[in-house]
């Protein structure tokens, strides 16, 4: 199996780095997987996005950041997930992520009509969710943490909704065979199952998987 990159659109509040590490601190546990066999691109920084040598998988993390701003290294961003969404490389946008797989793909992001989803939210599956290679492993409901304020407002053409809620529509989406978007976040999933891993933590793995 080949490297995952964790494309980094921004970093937790100190709070949260402090008690349960920054985002790709939190994915790379919940993934099961050694530090090396991670890239990290922090491209918020200025890093500008590519794909090192023997990646099999993409992650892209949350961010506090919002795509509708439109910051130069998130449109960059953007162009460069077009570009290796056609390698045929899994990848998987997380909150922020999601929402930048929808605006790369021809969809809509916005502020959510009902204000901020925060907090532990239930997930339900939906539509063809059980013959998903990635949302098929999960149970039909399951509970996740949620953290955004803005949403994805309009589907590209052809992506698949995989999961929701009351709230939020478009939990999980399926936007290419190979690009999944989560708005939870499986890294924060604290709730076990009967094998003693938490539902994130299953996704996680999943995936991984999936890209080996």
């Amino acid at each position: 199996m080949g490297k995952l990159l964790i494309i980094k659109t921004g970093a937790s509040g100190e709070s949260i780095k402090k008690v349960y590490g920054d985002h790709d601190e939190r994915i790379i546990k919940k993934a099961g997987l050694n530090r090396e066999k991670v890239a990290v691109l922090p491209v918020y920084k200025g890093h500008r996005p590519y794909l090192p040598d023997n990646v099999s998988s993409v992650i892209v993390t949350g961010s506090p950041s919002m795509v509708t701003d439109r910051e130069p290294w998130s449109v960059e961003t953007s162009d460069f997930i077009k570009e290796i969404s056609h390698k045929n490389i899994p990848i998987l946008g997380i909150c922020y992520g999601h929402q930048l797989l929808a605006d790369t793909f021809g969809g809509e992001v916005g502020y959510h009509k009902l204000g901020k989803e925060s907090g532990k939210v239930d997930i339900k599956l939906r539509g063809a969710a059980s013959l998903d290679p990635l949302l098929g492993s999960m149970p039909k409901s399951f509970k996740a943490y949620a953290f955004h304020e803005q949403t994805v407002t309009k589907l590209p053409a052809n992506a698949k909704v995989l999961a929701g809620n009351g709230f939020e529509k478009n939990h999980a989406v399926a936007y290419r065979d190979n690009v999944w978007g989560v708005q939870f976040h499986p890294e924060f999933n604290e709730n076990e199952n009967e094998n003693g891993e938490s539902h994130g933590e299953m996704l996680l793995k999943r995936f991984v998987q999936i890209a080996g």
